[in-house]
């Protein structure tokens, strides 16, 4: 298992990520949501994985929804930088995290477009290639 480890720009909010694939290996998803654009968003995620989201201020942490109001991106409200989005199901949360945060080498990245998918379509995708695992919290 690799670890990789990163953070939003004050360090409010960090994450460590376990991956099977070495991060050489790994093609970032570039979003083309309008959301994304903006951030520059390009996601990477291990169904084999895990995410760890933790924060040292739950007042800075920000939850954002959009499109079909599904998923929540999370984002520092000190320094304003994306760090991943997460879905919920009953049972689990599932995640993705922001590359760029991340401290690590990837391949080129690849645009993906999930607003062409149908919400049953979209959580079903996102069920088979995020992180399964995700912790959130303090």
């Amino acid at each position: 298992m690799n670890i990789l480890k990163g953070s939003c720009h004050c360090k409010n909010i960090e994450v460590e990520v376990g991956i099977e694939t070495d991060p050489a290996n790994l093609q970032p998803r570039s979003c083309d949501c309008d959301f994304c654009v903006k951030h520059h968003a390009a996601y990477v995620s291990d169904p084999r994985g895990f995410l760890k989201i933790q924060y040292k201020s739950e007042s800075l942490l920000g939850l954002y929804k959009q499109g079909t109001g599904t998923a929540d991106f999370i984002f520092c409200k000190n320094c304003g930088i994306l760090v991943g989005v997460i879905y919920k199901t009953p049972a689990t949360i599932y995640g993705a995290v922001h590359s760029h945060i991340l401290e690590a080498n990837f391949q080129e990245e690849v645009t993906v477009s999930p607003k062409k998918l149908d919400k049953q379509a979209k959580t079903q995708r996102w069920e088979e290639v995020w992180f399964p695992d995700v912790m959130l919290g303090p």
